[in-house]
C-alpha cells in the first residue's frame, strides 16, 4: 500500500513538474512545425510523387499527413492538459493566498534582513496619514497594524496581479489544448477503432457510399469539402481521410446560384465569390448569402468558406488533326470530366480541366514578362491496354522569339515535366498552313515529282541519265525516311550505312537536300514563285520541319485543336464545424492576459515599521530584481524619508 502511494506521488510529481510540461510543449511545437511545412490532407498520390514509395509509407505510419488529428498529437495534448492542470491545482492555492495576504507579522529583525532596507531616525512625530496618503497615491494597497509594544507596522503592496498571470497563462494553455481535443475527431477515431466506421477508398457517387463510411448530421466536429457547379446543389460534403474519404451529411442543402471571378489585367485571379442559397426544412424561406475569400457564412454552427474554384463541366468544340497520315481532321464535342472514345483508333479522351486564363512567363527581348496566353485544356489519351499519357493544349498561338507557335505539352507520368510540341502559326495566326505543308511532306506522288525536278536541275546533261536517276532515287529515299520518322530516322540511316569518317559530310548534305526539297514542296503546295518566298516563309519552313520531327515523340496520332468552348465554373467550398474554436479563442485571450501580466506588471512590497521609541525601518522587496526595481526603491525610500524626517 505504501509502495502504491509512493509511486502515485512520484507520478504526480513528474506530471506536474515544469520540465515535463516544457517537454510536451517542445514536442507540440515540433509537430506544429511539421504540420505547417508539410501540406496536410493532400491526396496520397501527391505524397507518393513527392517522397517516393518508401518514405511515403514511413510518413503515413507515423501520421505526418494529418498531424493535428493523429493519435500521438492528441496524446501530447492530453498529457499537456494533465500536466498543466496539476501545476494549476498545486500552485493556485499558494498564489491566491499570497495574493490576498498582507504579511503583517514581520518583526524588526526580519525587516533588517532584507537586502533593500533603510533605517530612519525621525526628528519629529511621524504623520501616519501623510505616509498612507503617499503610498495610496503611488498605487499601493495599504494595511496598518498596531503592535503590543506600541510600534506601528504599515504593509503596502502593488502589482500583485502579476502572480495571477501565472494562473491565466496556465489556464489558457489548458483551455487551448481542450479546444484542440474537441476538434480532434476523437469520436470518429473511437468508432473506427471499434469497427463502427470505415474510410471509403472507392471513387463512387456519394449516394452509393455505405452507412459505415458516412458521418451523421450530429457529428460534433469536421472539416469537409464540397464542389458545386453553377446551378447545382448538394447536402453532403467530403471529409478527406488518409487514402480515402468519409461522407458528411448536412442538415441543410446548399445551392450555387452564381459564381463570379475578377481578374487583374494580366489575367491573374483578383477575387472570387459565390452566391449561395441555403435550404433548410426548418425554415419557411431559403437564405441567400454571398461568400468570398476570408468572408465565410456560418449557419447552424457550420462555417462555409470560399476555398477555391475549378471547372464545372465546360463544353468543348474540338478539331482533331491526323498527324501521321493525310491532311484529314474530325470534329468532336466533349465536356470536362467526361470521356470520348474513338473506336477506330481504340483511344479514349479523358478531359480533366479547362482554364480560361493561363499566366506564363514568355521572353521579350532580355526581359521576362508574365502574360495571359488564353484558354487551355488538360486531358489524357488512354489506349485500349489502359495506358495513358497526359496532355495540355493551348487554344491560341503564343509569341516565342518573335514568332508564333501553337503549343501542346505531353508527359508520360505526373512526376515528369511536360515536353512541348511547337507548331508554327501561319500569317493568319492559324494552324492550317502547317497542316497543308505536313500533307505535302506525306504526299508520295508530290515528293517523286519534286525529286525529279531537283535531279533535272542538278544534272543537266542527258548523257548522265544514270547519275540523274541515282540522285532522284536518293532524294526520294531521303524524303521518305524523313516522312516516316523525322530527323532521327535519317540519323539512324546515316549511322547504319555511312562510314564514320564521312558522317559529318553526309549529315550536311542530307540536311541541305531536305531543306531544298521541303522548300520546293512548300512552293508547290501554296503555288508560290521564288520571288514570293520571303524570309518569314523560309523561317516558317524550318520551324515546320522541326515540328514535324517532334510529332514522332508526341505520343498521339492526333493534334488537339480547341475551336470553341462554353465555360461552366464550379465553386470549391470548405465546411467546418469547430466547437473547440471558441475555447481556443478564449484560451488565447487568457494566455495573452497572463503573459502580459507576468511581463509588464511589476510586483512591489513595502514594510514600514514605526517604532514607539523613535525611528523607523523601511524594507522593500519584489519577486524580480531588475534595474526598474532599484529605481523604484530609491524613489520610494527618498520620498518616505522626506515625509518622516
Amino acid at each position: 500500500m505504501k509502495s502504491t502511494i509512493f509511486n502515485s506521488r512520484k507520478l504526480n510529481q513528474l506530471l506536474s513538474s515544469m520540465s515535463f510540461a516544457v517537454s510536451m510543449l517542445v514536442f507540440l511545437g515540433i509537430a506544429s512545425v511539421i504540420g505547417t511545412i508539410l501540406k496536410q490532407n493532400e491526396p496520397y498520390e501527391n505524397y507518393i510523387i513527392k517522397f517516393g514509395q518508401f518514405w511515403f509509407g514511413f510518413f503515413e505510419k507515423i501520421g505526418l499527413y494529418d498531424v493535428y488529428h493523429s493519435v500521438w498529437f492528441l496524446i501530447i495534448l492530453l498529457f499537456l492538459v494533465i500536466s498543466t492542470t496539476l501545476c494549476i491545482t498545486k500552485n493556485t492555492p499558494v498564489i491566491l493566498k499570497d495574493f490576498l495576504l498582507f504579511k503583517d507579522s514581520l518583526e524588526e529583525k526580519s525587516l533588517l534582513s532584507f537586502a533593500h532596507h533603510l533605517v530612519l531616525k525621525n526628528k519629529k512625530k511621524v504623520n501616519l496619514s501623510q505616509v498612507i496618503h503617499y503610498l495610496k497615491q503611488a498605487n499601493f494597497k495599504v494595511k496598518e497594524k498596531s503592535k503590543e509594544n506600541g510600534d506601528i507596522l504599515i504593509v503596502a503592496k502593488k502589482g500583485n496581479y502579476q502572480r495571477l498571470g501565472y494562473i491565466f497563462t496556465h489556464v489558457g494553455v489548458v483551455v487551448i489544448c481542450l479546444g484542440g481535443l474537441l476538434d480532434g475527431n476523437l469520436i470518429f477515431k473511437a468508432q473506427e477503432l471499434l469497427g463502427y466506421k470505415k474510410i471509403e477508398t472507392l471513387d463512387i457517387p456519394a449516394s452509393k457510399v455505405q452507412e459505415v463510411s458516412r458521418l451523421s448530421i450530429a457529428n460534433t466536429s469536421f472539416r469537409a469539402n464540397m464542389t458545386l457547379a453553377e446551378g447545382s446543389s448538394d447536402n453532403v460534403a467530403f471529409v478527406r481521410m488518409k487514402d480515402g474519404y468519409l461522407v458528411q451529411d448536412l442538415p441543410f442543402k446548399i445551392t450555387l446560384k452564381d459564381f463570379r471571378i475578377n481578374h487583374y489585367s494580366t489575367g491573374m485571379p483578383k477575387s472570387f465569390e459565390s452566391d449561395l442559397v441555403i435550404s433548410d426544412p426548418e425554415l419557411s424561406q431559403d437564405i441567400t448569402k454571398t461568400i468570398s475569400v476570408n468572408h465565410p457564412f456560418t449557419y447552424r454552427g457550420i462555417a462555409i468558406y470560399q476555398s477555391d474554384f475549378q471547372d464545372g463541366g465546360t463544353k468543348l468544340d474540338i478539331k482533331l488533326w491526323n498527324l501521321l497520315s493525310s491532311n484529314t481532321s474530325q470534329k468532336i464535342n466533349a465536356k470536362i470530366f467526361e470521356k470520348v472514345k474513338l473506336d477506330k483508333d481504340q483511344l479514349t479522351y479523358e478531359f480533366n480541366d479547362f482554364r480560361k486564363f493561363n499566366i506564363l512567363h514568355l521572353k521579350e527581348g532580355i526581359k521576362e514578362k508574365p502574360r495571359n496566353v488564353g484558354p487551355s485544356v488538360t486531358y489524357k489519351i488512354r489506349n485500349n491496354s489502359g495506358q495513358a499519357r497526359e496532355y495540355i493544349s493551348y487554344q491560341y498561338a503564343m509569341p516565342i522569339d518573335e514568332r508564333s507557335f501553337f503549343i501542346s505539352g505531353m508527359r508520360e507520368t505526373p512526376q515528369e515535366e511536360f515536353k512541348y510540341l511547337k507548331i508554327p502559326a501561319d500569317q493568319k495566326g492559324s494552324i492550317a498552313d502547317f497542316m497543308l505543308f505536313k500533307a505535302a511532306l506525306q504526299n508520295k506522288a508530290l515528293i517523286e515529282a519534286i525529286a525529279k525536278k531537283m535531279a533535272n536541275q542538278s544534272v543537266n546533261s542527258d548523257k548522265n541519265a544514270s547519275v540523274k536517276e541515282s540522285f532522284e532515287n536518293s532524294v526520294n529515299k531521303l524524303m521518305t525516311l524523313f516522312e516516316q520518322g523525322g530527323f532521327s530516322n535519317v540519323a539512324q540511316n546515316i549511322d547504319k550505312n555511312i562510314p564514320a569518317s564521312e558522317k559529318e559530310k553526309a549529315v550536311q548534305t542530307y540536311l541541305k537536300i531536305i531543306d531544298i526539297a521541303s522548300t520546293e514542296l512548300y512552293k508547290n503546295q501554296f503555288n508560290l514563285s521564288d520571288k514570293e518566298l520571303d524570309q518569314s516563309r523560309i523561317v516558317f519552313i524550318q520551324d515546320a520541319l522541326n515540328a514535324y520531327n517532334d510529332m514522332f515523340f508526341y505520343g498521339s496520332p492526333y493534334y488537339f485543336e480547341l475551336t470553341n468552348y462554353e465555360q461552366k465554373e464550379a465553386s470549391g467550398l470548405q465546411l467546418t464545424k469547430s466547437p473547440g474554436q471558441f475555447w481556443v479563442y478564449l484560451g488565447s485571450l487568457s494566455l495573452v492576459l497572463g503573459i502580459f501580466s507576468m511581463i509588464y506588471l511589476r510586483e512591489r512590497k513595502l514594510w514600514l515599521l514605526i517604532k514607539a521609541k523613535g525611528g523607523a525601518i523601511l524594507a522593500f522587496s519584489s519577486n524580480r530584481k531588475n534595474p526598474d526595481f532599484e529605481i523604484d526603491y530609491k524613489k520610494v525610500s527618498q520620498d518616505i524619508k522626506k515625509i518622516i524626517q
